[in-house]
């Protein structure tokens, strides 16, 4: 199999970066800070992408594409936002490229081909969405607009690490717009619960919900409600975050709608969404020294039948086994890749699929034909089980039930053994650089205090819960009185 995987107990950001490039998910690309998905990993997202836009269109949303391109004056209509997202934007200022005349093989960028007015690639798309809006709403009619796109956006991110975090990455970002207050808040918990939904429902990741501190909210927004999942090496990540805009893009792009009273009043907005992060939190929070581990739900081949041969004779009796067993798995909506390539041994397509995390792999041998069994490994376990042919579907579709399920349960108890609750500031530290995950503590809700914390430790707040314990205590860093615990933890 050539090169072995660092053991994520040695060094995991070292396993990590391995496993995203020897599992074929991804690289690093001739662009700086910029990553090349391949086959593979894209199949993952498609899944991820195809689940989600299902969600999105089940709640009544409709996928629309806007510019790639900002002109600066919008980008800086809402201060907030504009202010938030400056430092990681990358701007277009020419349109044209000419030859240098000093040297003919080379290109420069052309003086006079200086564009009237900047243009800076999306960081988000708020600004260009909201300013296409003010045209299409004028009365309450025209509300609610319910609008998601699937893009991608550029931020200047100097660190960089495949899927976690690169100058460009995928995602999708929901912006809608309404009549009340209420209704632009329902729709952005409505799409929380969505994320959480389908993170711990397809992604076999558990997570909290709950908002922001101020600080760490969504340049521009009101409110930002999240889904805050654990890694594996006791690192928070944030999975995903929906935003309770308030009035501040409409009032930004002058966007009014008369109302059913005659009235005149300024659009409630949200704007929500997901990244190829989420493949990054897949690979972390399953992921063992043996390679990736996927839940069936999203691997994109969920079970492949490999058979050990030897001669034409042996290999046409276990393909005609092999191919029954295919397409009645396929009949019952599961994806099968028989491998009978006879370039390469059946120990290296074992490690191959291993490393890849295919759920379950059938291997048929000769003597498995003459019993009328198979050998099938779990690759969550790594158990092995002997199976009888006429028993091979229905127990795939068990097994793979109990993969997704088992995944589940082992990276809630792993979150749930990593909150730690704590009441003086020692505590505090000695559980981050002893234990890592959550740590439940009281904060006298000072944007100065989080700070003080955040520098002395680089942990953050990560989650203010939506049911806070009701009982008061004293806040872990200034000791002032505070009226609820808030989970902490050093993050992605």
């Amino acid at each position: 199999m050539g090169k072995k995987l660092t053991k994520r107990s040695e060094d995991y950001s070292k396993w990590y970066n391995e496993l995203v490039v020897m599992a074929d998910l991804a690289e690093n690309s001739a662009v700086r800070g910029c990553m090349v998905i391949k086959p593979y990993g894209y199949a993952i997202w498609e899944k991820m992408q195809a689940e989600l836009d299902k969600m999105f269109k089940a709640t009544g949303h409709q996928n629309a594409y806007f510019p790639l391109f900002v002109p600066k004056s919008l980008f800086e209509a809402e201060e907030k936002n504009a202010e938030g997202f400056a430092k990681e934007c990358a701007v277009v200022t020419h349109y044209r490229l000419k030859t240098d005349p000093e040297d003919n093989s080379k290109l420069m960028v052309d003086p006079e081909a200086k564009l009237e007015e900047e243009l800076v690639v999306r960081p988000t798309s708020e600004a260009i969405i909201w300013s296409t809006y003010k045209n299409w709403i004028q009365s309450y009619r025209d509300l609610p607009i319910l609008i998601n796109q699937w893009a991608n956006v550029v931020r200047w991110e100097m660190r960089t690490r495949l899927f976690l975090r690169t100058a460009e990455f995928l995602w999708q970002e929901g912006h809608t717009a309404h009549a009340t207050k209420e209704e632009a808040l329902e729709e952005t918990k409505l799409i929380n619960q969505l994320y959480a939904d389908f993170v711990q429902n397809f992604m076999a990741i558990p997570v909290i919900q709950g908002v922001k501190s101020e600080s760490e909210r969504f340049a521009g927004a009101v409110e930002t409600y999240c889904i805050e999942a654990l890694m594996q090496d006791g690192k928070a990540l944030q999975a995903g975050t929906s935003h309770f805009l308030g009035q501040n893009f409409a009032k930004a792009f002058d966007v009014k709608f008369a109302t059913q009273t005659g009235g005149l009043e300024h659009v409630w907005a949200s704007s929500w969404g997901v990244s190829t992060r989420l493949m990054g939190a897949l690979i972390m929070t399953h992921s063992d020294d043996n390679g990736l581990v996927l839940p069936p739900n999203l691997a994109p081949i969920q079970v492949v039948i490999i058979p050990i041969y030897k001669g034409e004779e042996q290999l046409a009796g276990i393909s005609e086994v092999a191919n029954k067993i295919k397409n009645e798995l396929i009949a019952e909506g599961i994806s099968v890749k028989y491998d009978d390539r006879d370039n390469f041994k059946p120990g290296y397509k074992f490690n191959d699929y291993e490393l890849k995390g295919v759920p379950i792999r059938i291997a048929i041998g000769p003597r498995d034909l003459e019993n009328k069994v198979v050998e099938m490994a779990r690759r969550d376990t790594l158990n092995k089980s002997s199976v009888p042919v006429s028993e091979v579907t229905e127990n795939i579709k068990n097994t793979l039930d109990e993969i997704q399920l088992n995944l589940y349960s082992k990276a809630l108890k792993f979150r749930d053994d990593h909150i730690t609750e704590v009441n003086t500031f020692d505590d505090f530290k000695a559980v981050l650089s002893e234990k890592g995950g959550f740590v439940s503590a009281y904060w006298d809700g000072t944007s100065k205090t989080e700070e003080a914390i955040k520098k002395q430790t680089k942990a953050t707040i990560r989650c203010i819960t939506e049911d806070p314990s009701t009982e008061e205590g004293k806040c872990v860093y200034s000791e002032k009185p505070a009226k609820t615990r808030v989970l902490f933890a050093k993050a992605y």
